[in-house]
């Protein structure tokens, strides 16, 4: 049985196109969202992060070893590390590099011309305080608490804010690096978690702490990588998946170990689901983890923060009103989701932020088509409706670190259930969903670059739908009347050259029309019908019988 709805008249009035308003962006922005000529020139490779973190100083001070490729011959590089983090030192084949900090970059001035093909290596020394986090992980720095039995218990969320909010690096997603290490040295009673595997636990006696050193062997961005201090126990179990045996390692606070072992059962259904429609996990070989964290979850590479509190929905919430929201632990799936989006598939300007959040989104509902079938998959993604705001475009400006609007979650994942809609062949949209993750595996990509894939893929021009939805914030409005038998219909409310085929029941019967901006007609049509559209298709409508227009169907 399809889901039907009308999309009232007044929801249309109120779906009018915004005007996006160009915010003031300042140097810094610019030296933060773009690809400066000195970041340009080199290519990241390897960084080792090394680090002590200090809980009741609240600091964090360490270095960090940059190797590089010289691309281009170039003298000066750029470095971000952001207020109030200062870099001491910067050495360079043993002696001391001059630098220069403008805001929150750093200029290093080499002492030798870096010669092209050559591979390279920098000593970023650097401490302070780094900024706290007011609300994270939607704000960005460290979360310094302490767990109900008064240990310290820490974690760092910065997606959005940077990395270099608490550690110098090349800030900006554009370029990965291809692997990476992460020493964190924590007071002995405590333990850091951190992404990819743990390779090697040092025990320094005469300070009492511990270090931990983690090696993650995949393309990491720099958002993901992060540190988890508290007191942590683990458990464990193996994943059947699809590339062989995959290791699933949990840690959590101690007192919550026997919560976690039943919550966490959620973690292999997600694997399940999510490895049918995007494909094989993107990380076998650095594991996957959940981790307990003092805020609501992030997405991690490898190391997906937890703190959902142990409970269904999102916070307890089932943000669709549907009622399936409930059947799900919200945090596990939508932050493990972002394996595959954002982990995996990398936007390249935060302006594309989108391709992160939209298709995770959406993976929530195709959680619970695996599991619960398609009517149950419908009824959340449609309820999520409710949280779309059309304020303004989803993607937002280029080269100055911008996002776009949080429409980029529900309305993202509602657009991309259209576009299943336009598919109209499951096994189709499965093997496209697949086929990315498989053509950007381990990539940085541009919007540019998922919609010409789409469009191929689908077999169809989606250049108008995409910017209908993505740049534009109107819903497409089918328009109709019926006369003498004739049912004239048209897309209204639309970008230039808008066509997308729609699913109607006219009086309970089947049709599906190819709709486009000038009006279309289907013949045959009984006395006073009865149209509604799917509404699997993120669109309205509006009947004009009776109403007064300035238009005559052709």
């Amino acid at each position: 049985m399809n889901i039907r709805t009308t999309i009232t008249y007044l929801l249309i009035l109120s779906a009018t196109i915004v005007t996006a308003q160009t915010p003031e962006f300042t140097r810094q922005d610019t030296l933060r969202g773009s690809i400066t000529p000195e970041r340009a020139w080199w290519d990241l490779t390897y960084y080792h992060l090394d680090v002590a973190v200090d809980p009741e100083k609240k600091t964090v001070e360490g270095k960090n070893t940059i190797q590089y490729k010289v691309l281009t011959s170039h003298d000066v590089m750029q470095i971000d590390l952001q207020e109030p983090m200062k870099i001491k030192k910067v050495t360079y084949k043993g002696k001391e590099l001059e630098f220069q900090r403008e805001g929150n970059v750093y200029w290093i001035k080499f002492n030798e011309k870096q010669e092209k093909g050559a591979s390279n290596a920098i000593i970023v020394h650097f401490g302070g305080q780094p900024q706290v986090a007011k609300n994270p992980p939607w704000d960005g720095g460290f979360t310094w608490q302490k767990d109900e039995k008064g240990n310290h218990f820490i974690a760092n969320a910065n997606q959005g804010a940077g990395a270099s909010i608490w550690w110098p690096c090349k800030d900006h997603m554009y370029d990965e690096t291809d692997s990476m290490t992460i020493s964190v040295t924590v007071p002995e009673h405590l333990m850091d978690v951190s992404n990819g595997r743990l390779i090697k636990t040092e025990r320094n006696k005469k300070a009492k702490t511990k270090t931990y050193h983690w090696f993650v062997s995949n393309p990491i961005n720099n958002y993901g990588v992060n540190v988890n201090i508290g007191d942590y126990v683990h458990f464990g179990e193996t994943y059947d998946g699809e590339k062989g045996k995959l290791d699933c390692d949990y840690y959590v606070l101690r007192h919550n170990l026997e919560k976690a072992k039943i919550q966490f059962k959620d973690a292999k259904r997600t694997l399940e689901a999510l490895e049918h429609w995007f494909g094989p996990y993107p990380f076998y070989e650095d594991s996957y983890k959940l981790v307990e964290a003092p805020y609501l979850g992030m997405e991690h590479q490898s190391s997906v923060t937890y703190g959902n509190n142990y409970q269904n929905g999102y916070k307890g919430k089932d943000l669709s009103g549907s009622g399936w929201g409930l059947t799900f632990d919200f945090i596990i799936i939508h932050e493990s989701g972002h394996e595959w989006f954002a982990n995996n598939i990398t936007n390249r300007d935060n302006a594309d932020m989108w391709i992160h959040e939209s298709f995770t989104a959406y993976s929530e509902n195709l959680f619970l088509d695996y599991h619960n079938g398609k009517d149950a998959s419908s009824a959340y993604v449609l309820g999520t409706r409710s949280a779309i705001q059309n304020d303004r475009p989803i993607i937002g400006f280029y080269d100055v670190n911008h996002r776009g609007s949080s429409d980029m979650y529900y309305k993202g994942a509602n657009v991309l259930h259209t576009l299943r809609q336009i598919v109209n062949d499951d096994e189709k949209w499965r093997g496209i969903l697949r086929g990315l993750n498989k053509e950007f595996y381990h990539q940085t990509v541009t919007t540019t670059q998922i919609e010409n894939y789409l469009g191929e893929k689908t077999g169809r021009d989606l250049s108008a739908f995409f910017d209908q939805y993505l740049r534009d914030t109107r819903i497409p409005t089918l328009e109709y009347r019926v006369r003498e038998g004739i049912l004239f219909y048209r897309w209204a409310n639309t970008v230039s050259g808008f066509t997308m085929p729609v699913k109607v029941f006219i009086n309970d019967t089947e049709h599906r029309l190819e709709a486009t901006n000038h009006w279309n007609m289907l013949e045959n049509i009984p006395e006073n019908p009865v149209v509604e559209v799917d509404a699997n298709f993120y669109v309205g409508q509006l009947d004009l019988m009776g109403r007064y227009y300035n238009a005559s169907p052709k």
